[in-house]
């Protein structure tokens, strides 16, 4: 079977997690999950617990917050498939790198380049592995408007780097309320 890209969206706890491990595990093993949370309060770390709990342990797991598609290129091995789980936290990452933390100084245009170059990173691991990837990421643009700059920067920047991988991407699912609704359709459907 030839290597897919697939892009889960969809808002929280709509079952992206989910149905990424599932279409995993039709596309065979070994699986390489890239995990991108950091455990910054005592909810995330139980959050980040729960999806360990949920992965089979013959999964190897990746932890990482940065420089994802580089770091995927060192350690891939035999890996046919990888679960990029959640693109949403990655930018999250980016952007704790280069804001302070009152939120008063914040370069747009850094942070955009900055995220832009870690998913162009990414996409360009994609295209030069054999493997099949499965990414994860939140749509934040069908809510309310975020309230203060730094939230719409973050809603306006994740909402660029998800059609950058849209684009690129074989099929993309948008889960709503634990279903997945096929919005681009593949060459070999999957489900």
């Amino acid at each position: 079977m030839r290597s897919i890209n697939i892009l889960i969206i969809g808002g929280a706890r709509s079952g992206k997690s989910r149905f990424a491990q599932e279409l995993a595990l039709k596309l065979g093993e070994p699986v390489l999950f890239v995990a991108t949370a950091v455990a910054g309060d005592d909810e995330m770390q139980h959050r980040i617990e729960e999806h360990q709990r949920a992965r089979p342990a013959t999964w190897t797991t990746l932890e990482i917050t940065a420089h994802v598609g580089s770091q995927i290129d060192r350690q891939i091995g035999r890996s046919k498939v990888v679960i990029v789980d959640c693109i949403t936290l990655l930018a999250n990452n980016i952007f704790n790198q280069y804001i302070d933390q009152t939120s008063e100084q914040i370069d747009a245009s850094l942070i955009e380049q900055k995220l832009i170059a870690e998913i162009d990173e990414l996409i360009d691991c994609i295209n030069h592995t054999d493997a099949s990837f499965i990414m994860v990421t939140n749509e934040v643009g069908t809510g309310l408007v975020p309230a203060n700059k730094v939230g719409r920067l973050y809603r306006d920047l994740l909402g660029l780097a998800n059609q950058r991988l849209a684009d690129h991407a074989d099929e993309v699912y948008l889960m709503v309320a634990g279903l997945p609704v096929l919005i681009k359709p593949a060459r070999h459907p999957l489900t």
